[in-house]
């Protein structure tokens, strides 16, 4: 099994980059591999996403949420096995810290190929300036979900 970790400190506060976070429907407009994403429920949500060229679709459960702590998902079907957490540390009042860890399992050779040189630890550094990006010129969240699931 793969794994990526990356952070990015971001110039909002801790509740800001939550909230945006909660709000898995505007994923497209800042991560490059998501085409959609359908919140179903509270918890349950199914992706489209763009994977080196190949359309992928997958189910995911939140399986933790504490608002403006973290945010833990594994998939339960479809083409991608994976399962990750997002947690927010507030480092001053205006500025906060995001770390995304996913782990992830590479499948077929371009796959392989692609986790053993780094590419997806690299697609997910850049989507995460592009957080950084939206979020600060935005200066507030698009929405919120405030809800709590215990693991």
């Amino acid at each position: 099994m793969a794994q990526i970790i990356e952070t990015v400190d971001v110039e909002v506060p801790v509740r800001t980059a939550y909230n945006q976070w909660t709000q898995f429907e505007s994923f497209p407009k800042f991560l490059d591999f998501i085409e959609t994403i359908d919140q179903q429920d509270d918890t349950h949500t199914h992706w489209k996403v763009n994977i080196a060229g190949q359309e992928r679709e997958f189910d995911t459960v939140i399986s933790e949420q504490h608002p403006d702590e973290r945010v833990a998902w594994t998939s339960t079907g479809g083409e991608v096995d994976h399962a990750g957490v997002v947690t927010f540390h507030k480092l001053s009042d205006t500025t906060s810290r995001v770390t995304v860890q996913i782990d992830w399992e590479p499948e077929g050779i371009v796959e392989k190929i692609g986790s053993a040189v780094g590419v997806p630890t690299h697609a997910v550094k850049k989507d995460l300036e592009k957080f950084k990006e939206f979020i600060e010129s935005q200066g507030s969240e698009t929405g919120a979900w405030r809800g709590d699931v215990e693991a």
